[in-house]
């Protein structure tokens, strides 16, 4: 089995903490890679997870699905406290919208 890393999430950021760049990969979260520039954190985590992928594969592990390949409902749900949901039915009341609406507005901000 072949998996193609590229398809896997990957950021990079400054670390206050280390003074230096980090790479991360948010299928692996347990794994970064740093270093002085970010093109370099870059080559680096992709580096390592192009290793710890070959390693999973041959002893048979399962990999993680790539955040990029998979289907989104659009859907989720989440729960508030009472008063919130309260509060959120009326401010969405009083715009003329859904409370669907209304959220989803909340949350892109």
């Amino acid at each position: 089995m072949k998996i193609n890393n590229d398809k896997y999430t990957y950021r990079v950021t400054w670390s206050d903490e280390d003074f230096e760049y980090i790479g991360l990969c948010a299928e692996f979260p347990s794994l970064s890679w740093l270093a002085k520039t970010p093109e370099t954190a870059l080559r680096g985590i992709r580096k390592t997870i192009a290793e710890v992928v070959t390693d999973m594969i041959r002893n048979k592990e399962k990999l993680p699905e790539p955040l990029s390949c998979k289907n989104f409902s659009g859907k989720f749900i989440v729960r508030v406290p009472p008063e919130v949901h309260r509060q959120l039915t009326i401010d969405a009341a009083e715009s003329g919208i859904s409370l669907n609406r209304l959220a989803s507005l909340r949350l892109t901000k």
